[in-house]
């Protein structure tokens, strides 16, 4: 199967390089990775980029789009990406549940819970890090952390990142070590959950 991810920032590249072959393990698929410079690049461009897939012949295909939440409303966003694909004339997972082209995922709030959610990769990464981060109230919910993910994230690899996040650099690092099957963010489990349910 040939899978195309669609994603906000090279950050978010950066993790899915690491992150689709660990989640995929066992199956056969390739996969590209097309990132904008920010979520309005993306929302701007994507309309015409789904539209250029309705031409294809084959079937064993599947594009997948990743967007921070950031402020926005979860469902309205959900609603603008799914109206995207069906403008194209391409199904979605949300639409048609039994065949479908198009998965839709949001990183509630931001991609970087995705790394909160993998304590355990985040200390293999950078050793300084509490080692107990999982276990404080305020890290608790990787998907519900207060003042900004990334900047809670840099807040905890200042001594790593003295001149502010390497985001790009960041995301690498820590995906490299992420264990797909433990993280505790329930937006990466619907991702991760989404990709395996693929090859059902």
């Amino acid at each position: 199967m040939l899978l195309h991810f669609y994603v906000e920032e090279p950050s978010a590249e950066a993790a899915l390089i690491e992150l689709v072959p660990r989640i995929l393990d066992g199956h056969s698929f390739d996969f590209d990775i097309f990132p904008f410079q920010g979520k309005p690049a993306l929302l701007r461009h994507l309309p015409n980029r789904l539209k250029a897939y309705r031409h294809r012949t084959d079937d064993d295909w599947c594009v997948i789009v990743l967007v921070d939440r950031d402020n926005d409303d979860c469902l309205k966003l959900k609603q603008q990406l799914e109206q995207f694909a069906l403008e194209s004339k391409l199904t979605t997972r949300t639409s048609s549940p039994q065949k479908f082209h198009v998965v839709n995922r949001i990183a509630i709030e931001e991609l970087e819970a995705w790394f909160f959610g993998d304590v355990e990769a985040l200390v293999k990464a950078y050793p300084k890090v509490d080692p107990h981060l999982a276990n404080m109230k305020a890290y608790r919910d990787p998907d519900a952390i207060n003042g900004g993910t990334w900047e809670q994230l840099e807040k905890q690899l200042a001594f790593y990142h003295p001149g502010g996040l390497e985001k790009i650099r960041a995301a690498t690092e820590i995906a490299r070590h992420m264990q797909p099957k433990r993280n505790r963010s329930k937006s990466f489990q619907v991702f991760r959950d989404a990709l395996l349910g693929l090859f059902v």
